[in-house]
């Protein structure tokens, strides 16, 4: 699937989309699209727009200039970054997941096995762990079977380790399902490594494109600080099988020479 050519229509494209408050511009000229079968990845510092570019994309904001296009009927998953709950009040997993869609016991298995949460089905959701909660919200955005699933910081409050897991159970439902992913992401270290494209947002889209292209941009590197350039070099290689000379992972570009200096570190 990786190598395949992009589908020929975007689940949501937006060009030259602004969005302006008080006077001031949160997003500028902003243009991006989706396709089945991809992990597009936004970064951007706090107050980026990143959150407010996310809700136009799925039609919860109106842009003031520009325009977004969904394909027809377009069925989206989406994990917002935050999520108020009770914690007076008991809530398993399994309720949690059909306060606002029902659906059969055995979709609701379906998606908790698919992230690897079917055994605490009858937990209380409030005593769960941040990577465990962060995969409940993960399987409640894939409840639907969306084309485009949309996910704000999956990983926050979850430990480099935990976000690993994440992105592998992401990249997993991508394969399964072939639907596209739009994801939003301070992880700088993880994120990069399975995504088939970056934006990069301050307000306007500073670069785009290959992780490792991205990694290298001077307008990513004054953002981010030149730390971050090493850091996205951690995890480039998040697979479990070892390759011939020459051969491609997952259409991701391996040839950057300088770019992959492990220091004899495995990471798997």
């Amino acid at each position: 699937m990786h190598d395949a050519p992009r589908a020929a229509q975007p689940l949501v494209a937006l060009e030259d989309v602004c969005l302006v408050r008080d006077g001031t511009h949160i997003l500028d000229r902003v243009s991006l699209d989706v396709r089945a079968g991809e992990i597009v990845t936004l970064v951007g510092q706090n107050g980026a727009g990143k959150s407010s570019l996310v809700k136009v994309a799925l039609g919860l904001l109106k842009a003031d200039a520009g325009t977004v296009a969904r394909k027809p009927g377009l069925r989206v998953g989406y994990q917002p970054q935050k999520l108020t709950m009770d914690s007076a009040l008991p809530l398993t997993v399994r309720r949690f997941l059909t306060l606002t869609h029902s659906a059969p016991a055995a979709r609701i298995n379906a998606v908790l096995t698919d992230v690897g949460m079917v055994e605490m089905s009858g937990a209380d959701i409030h005593i769960l762990s941040g990577g465990e909660l962060q995969r409940v919200m993960l399987a409640r955005a894939m409840l639907r079977e969306p084309e485009l699933l949309v996910l704000d910081e999956p990983t926050q409050n979850v430990d480099i380790a935990g976000a690993v897991d994440i992105y592998k159970v992401i990249v997993n439902l991508r394969d399964r399902t072939g639907c596209g992913v739009l994801l939003i992401s301070h992880d700088l270290n993880v994120v990069m490594a399975q995504t088939n494209r970056v934006y990069c947002l301050n307000g306007h889209i500073c670069c785009s494109g290959l992780p490792a292209d991205v990694s290298r941009h001077p307008e990513f590197l004054r953002l981010f600080g030149p730390a971050a350039a090493g850091m996205l070099t951690i995890y480039p290689h998040t697979h479990d099988h070892v390759h011939g000379p020459g051969v491609h992972d997952h259409g991701h570009d391996h040839h950057h020479g300088h770019d992959h200096d492990h220091g004899g570190h495995r990471h798997g």
